[in-house]
């Protein structure tokens, strides 16, 4: 009967057989994990890994949140508002159903991790982690035969597979391998794996500490600006708000691109503090829209510090890496130049349109111009707010919700390469199968959430229709599908039967739906995390 060897009895005293078996326990655990990492990484599809890491990290923030104690006891949010918030953070979309002024600073330091853990640069590198297991599976693979054809048919080899697959045994390079650093001479292929795995782990550690030293600087200079502004410090004093915890939960927020702020009136209160909004602005774009171009640039710079072949590989094999982020330099160009012409016809309509509201009121010309270019850089997907969205003029409103829409990556291509790359799309999705043909456009799912939630709400629709009305849950569902945050809010002055309890509450227009529009709101805000793995449907319509 074989035995294993971690088992087998042996004359030693009770520590050493104690220390076998735990050895033994933590390779199984070992192996475990890895088979599992390993079934996830290349037999389960990315698009059920993603719902399932989102699906889970919002149970886990919501069992959290309410083990925790809010601030007050005088009012309990429910379970649902409860599961909504958790949800809200943990895919950065901001959406409020409870004034967040009642979240204790423990459940604030919760959400601060949710929107960490949720935010897409977050997640993108743990999807470079997946795919370079793909060419450390293939090295263990390449061991295994080497070792097979040398030591395994040796009487006296101790080494086993299962050893080489967890990788407790790392085997010396053949003899006849040529190391890859002469790029000049050409490289074998074995040797640009070699240097593609290197290029993915370096890509790691760039996109990590490019994390970093946004929250480490941001939070500081939050810190600082607080210390040093009296009017800005006082509000957060009045409001019973630590500095520190306001300083990294809204760094967290803005360069995840989530937009919770720990006030009830998000951003508002602040909004005569333009050195705060100037210090958030940079963070709001580098977390998102701005973050491919910002990370070729941090890549190019390294390479000309380092000189090391890794980076160089990166500028000119993006495509290889497979990091959805990376793109080639000609689309970060054009894009960052769409990310600055979005923000300029807004920031121009927004002028033109707003420069005299009653939002604005008491604020010089300067801090108009800060607080509109503030507003505009986070209508794409960040969601902080100094405006009230119910009195905006409706031409804003409808250039926001088309802003709201786009994807991060959206961009301009005025040459034959837009066109080339398209026809390339083309053949590339006339490969996929038959089913994923039947998906529908972007459009035509928000059309179906807006009928689901008008035919939920169409008894409030009915007694309510100044509120309850078509364009603010278009405002909401689209807003929650771009995970932005927006809301126009409910107002109990437009009621046209005034309920004597009705009280205007700082919480977005989503905390006056029914479960079941709440629970199809959280619906749309998962959909909009992942809606990349949907960007080309609809294609199977012909309209001509």
């Amino acid at each position: 009967m074989k035995k294993f060897p971690c088992f087998a009895r042996k004359p030693v005293d009770v520590f050493n057989r104690s220390s076998t078996k735990l050895s033994c326990l933590q390779q199984s655990f070992r192996g475990l994990f890895s088979s599992l990492f390993y079934f996830l990484a290349f037999q389960v599809s990315p698009f059920w890994n993603q719902l399932g890491y989102f699906i889970t990290v919002s149970l886990l923030g919501y069992m959290a949140l309410k083990v925790s104690k809010p601030k007050t006891t005088s009012f309990m949010p429910s379970d649902v508002d409860v599961f909504f918030t958790s949800v809200s953070a943990s895919t950065v979309s901001s959406m409020s159903a409870v004034e967040m002024e009642v979240f204790s600073d423990t459940q604030l330091v919760i959400m601060t991790v949710l929107m960490l853990v949720g935010g897409e640069i977050f997640t993108s590198m743990l999807g470079l982690q997946f795919v370079r297991s793909k060419y450390t599976r293939k090295a263990n693979r390449e061991n295994k035969a080497h070792l097979a054809s040398i030591d395994y048919k040796s009487p006296n080899s101790k080494i086993s597979f299962d050893q080489i697959e967890l990788g407790l045994v790392t085997l010396p390079q053949a003899q006849n391998e040529q190391p890859c650093s002469n790029l000049e001479k050409g490289i074998e292929a074995s040797c640009d794996e070699d240097l593609k795995y290197h290029s993915i782990k370096c890509l790691g550690y760039v996109v990590l500490f490019y994390l970093l030293v946004v929250h480490v600087v941001g939070s500081a200079l939050i810190v600082l600006y607080l210390n040093l502004v009296p009017s800005a410090r006082e509000v957060l004093k009045n409001k019973g708000l630590r500095i520190l915890t306001f300083s990294v939960f809204t760094v967290v927020s803005t360069f995840s691109n989530c937009g919770f702020i720990p006030t009830n009136e998000n951003m508002v209160v602040f909004k005569k503090n333009s050195g705060l909004l100037l210090i958030l602005i940079p963070q709001i774009l580098l977390g998102n829209t701005l973050f491919a171009p910002c990370l070729r640039f941090v890549i190019w710079v390294l390479v000309k510090i380092t000189r090391r072949v890794e980076f160089n590989y990166m500028l000119k094999n993006s495509r290889e890496i497979s990091y959805d982020h990376l793109l080639p330099g000609l689309y970060s160009c054009l894009l960052a130049i769409t990310v600055f012409g979005f923000i300029l016809v807004q920031f121009l309509l927004l002028c033109f349109m707003e420069w005299n509201s009653e939002d604005l009121a008491g604020l010089n010309a300067y801090q108009k111009i800060v607080g509109m270019l503030f507003q505009t850089a986070n209508s794409r997907h960040s969601g902080e707010s100094i405006f009230d969205l119910s009195v905006i003029s409706p031409a804003v409103l409808v250039l926001f919700v088309l802003m709201m829409y786009l994807p991060p990556h959206t961009s301009f291509l005025p040459i034959d390469g837009g066109e080339k790359a398209l026809q390339k799309e083309e053949r590339r999705t006339e490969k996929r199968k038959y089913v994923e043909h039947l998906l529908l456009s972007q459009l035509s799912y928000l059309v179906i959430f807006v009928i689901l939630v008008c035919i939920i709400e169409r008894e409030k629709m009915k007694k309510d229709p100044l509120n309850f009305s078509v364009l603010n849950i278009t405002i909401e569902i689209v807003s929650a599908y771009g995970n932005v945050g927006f809301s126009a809010g409910y107002q109990c002055n437009l009621q046209l039967k005034h309920e004597p309890h009705c009280k205007d509450l700082c919480y977005g227009f989503v905390g006056r739906w029914s479960n079941s529009g709440k629970f199809v709101l959280m619906f749309v805000m998962f959909f909009g995390r992942l809606k990349k793995f949907s960007m080309h449907g609809g294609r199977a319509w012909k309209l001509d």
